[in-house]
């Protein structure tokens, strides 16, 4: 065996999502040969790739079919995530990834859906960050067991940063942090606007993989000024089945896709897609109603991400402070692992697509 002859065979390897082989797109390193072993390193975009066994399987077959029908393999799957951000740019200069999750309404599990989100990411193995920028409703303080927490900082250069906090393998920042929970918080636009880009511009986050923004619900000036001052990697949308929810769906992805935004709308989220009985974990209920989210989804050409059931220990764990994919391995748990594997694989697309459209001939590598 040689390594031009393994580079041969592992050009017969295609990513499935990105259309193009290994080789091609600079996903295969370290090669070492010996007798009859051979190892070598697949770099996927992402640690969350839903198709890391696939991929490693059919390097295997490529290898055994194209090159050493008796060879050992060893295939090691690492990953190096890629971004569509400029090394010039200098807010949130370390952040590989910036996704916001969205909703055309508020009570649809916005929230949840952002925190759980941010969680499963880092059990990939990504590094992430989470901004509660729901400024009127900011949930996170209570999610994460931390009401009466306050961040801590440091001076630099005459300026205060903040260190965010850090807690079931993420950072994170909320404006419920510097402010009462129990009174209504007063501000208009511009002064919100403010505070929230604080959190962007004023916190120390190092470097990331991902930072997800739990959006303000609507289409209002809070999310507007936060998407338009921050290049977003993409938009996550959360709905839940019934029509009149998917209306104001419709807004939201409206407002992502304007041509002054031009964000891309990685996919739908559908929360509450069912009821399931604690007694009967096999049943489902669709009491919000069925195929909503996946029709709509279709009629706009944008996958639907993932499904969330109507379960009790989603809500009991979000109150207790600690949510549920920080904890014991379950169904739903599950259900957000498969989640975040497709939202970082629509990333991944997103951002190869991208580097493509601008002259760029692989993933871009920050």
């Amino acid at each position: 065996m040689t390594k031009e002859e393994i580079l041969a065979a592992l050009r017969q390897v295609e990513d499935p999502d990105l259309k193009k082989d290994l080789v091609t797109l600079n996903m295969v390193e370290n090669i070492q040969i010996e007798g009859d072993t051979v190892s070598f390193d697949v770099v996927l975009t992402t640690p969350a790739c839903p198709l890391k066994n696939q991929i490693q399987q059919a390097c295997i077959d490529a290898v055994h079919q194209y090159a050493a029908p008796h060879a050992m393999v060893t295939v090691n799957m690492t990953s190096h995530v890629t971004s569509r951000r400029k090394e010039a740019e200098t807010m949130l200069k370390g952040v590989k990834n910036i996704i916001a999750v969205g909703s055309g309404k508020g009570g649809v599990g916005k929230s949840t859906v952002a925190v759980n989100l941010a969680i499963a990411l880092a059990r990939s193995g990504a590094k992430v960050g989470l901004i509660d920028a729901d400024i009127y409703g900011p949930s996170v303080p209570i999610m994460f067991g931390m009401v009466n927490e306050h961040p801590s900082g440091y001076e630099k250069e005459g300026k205060t940063y903040l260190y965010p906090f850090e807690k079931y393998g993420i950072k994170l920042l909320s404006i419920g942090f510097f402010v009462d929970q129990s009174k209504a918080l007063i501000w208009r636009g511009p002064m919100a606007s403010m505070a929230l880009r604080q959190l962007f511009t004023d916190a120390d986050w190092g470097e990331l993989d991902y930072m997800v923004i739990d959006l303000p619900p609507g289409t209002g000036d809070i999310p507007l000024t936060l998407i338009q001052d921050f290049p977003l990697t993409g938009a996550v949308i959360v709905s839940t089945p019934q029509e009149v929810a998917i209306a104001d769906v419709r807004k939201a992805a409206d407002m992502f896709r304007n041509d002054k935004i031009n964000i891309p709308v990685l996919g739908l989220v559908e929360n509450m897609a069912w009821f399931v009985p604690p007694d009967m974990p096999d049943k489902k209920y669709f009491i919000f109603g069925k195929s909503g989210c996946s029709t709509f989804a279709a009629s706009l050409n944008i996958p639907l991400l993932g499904q969330i059931p109507v379960v009790g220990e989603i809500a009991d764990s979000g109150d207790a402070g600690m949510p549920v994919t920080a904890g014991e391995p379950s169904p739903v748990t599950e259900a957000f692992m498969q989640l975040a594997a497709k939202v970082a694989q629509q990333a991944a697309i997103s951002n190869t697509i991208k580097e493509i459209m601008t002259g760029g001939s692989k993933p871009a590598k920050n």
